[in-house]
């Protein structure tokens, strides 16, 4: 794919991944005792830690794999594993991460996995091996940068769709993030099976 369509793929998966929309009806009840400016601050400020410790590791993630000897196709694996662990957080409205202090706002929502948590930092490992560090990171941008845009005008948009509506979309992405997470883990499975030889291994043992 050329990189307008590599760009928009990045941009859409991490939006999935981000999903802004299971995070409204949080931010709006940790918010609702504060003014305009205290909300629009706790929205900026979540996105700004969120984009600091996404960038750390789209530059570092390799290195990091390399210092600890995880392959990319095993932690492609992994990180599909997590990715639809979230997304069955998502569908099924479960939790699988213990609570959180409620003092920060912003603290709290970047503490759960919809903003950065795991499936985040996957795939930003992920994205930088298929389309390279500056495209992830751009991609990452433009979906803080309408993450940002939705939770600091949250209550209008509460208003405007409803709890239902939102709810409904954030089931969609759940579902579209599982597909992907299966095709994350396949992909994982077959370039193992591929790099150790394995297929060619099974195709001479067997008759």
């Amino acid at each position: 794919m050329d990189y307008i369509d590599q760009l928009i793929y990045a941009v859409a998966l991490l939006f999935f991944i981000f999903d802004p929309f299971a995070s409204l009806p949080i931010f709006i009840s940790l918010t609702k005792n504060m003014d305009d400016e205290e909300k629009r601050k706790s929205a900026r400020n979540a996105i700004l830690v969120s984009g600091v410790l996404f960038i750390i590791f789209t530059l570092l993630g390799t290195w990091i794999l390399t210092l600890f000897g995880i392959s990319l196709d095993a932690f492609r694996i992994a990180g599909g594993l997590v990715l639809l662990l979230m997304a069955i957080e998502i569908i099924f409205s479960l939790s699988f991460t213990k609570g959180n202090d409620q003092n920060s706002v912003a603290w709290v929502i970047i503490a759960t996995p919809i903003l950065t948590g795991p499936g985040v930092i996957s795939t930003a490992i992920i994205l930088t091996a298929s389309v390279g560090a500056f495209t992830t990171i751009i991609a990452g941008v433009i979906s803080l940068a309408i993450t940002w845009g939705l939770l600091r005008n949250s209550i209008y948009i509460v208003n405007r769709v409803g709890n239902n509506t939102i709810d409904i979309f954030s089931k969609i992405i759940g579902m579209l993030l599982a597909a992907l997470a299966v095709e994350f883990m396949l992909q994982g499975v077959t370039d193992w099976l591929i790099n150790n030889d394995i297929l060619s291994i099974t195709a001479t043992i067997l008759p």
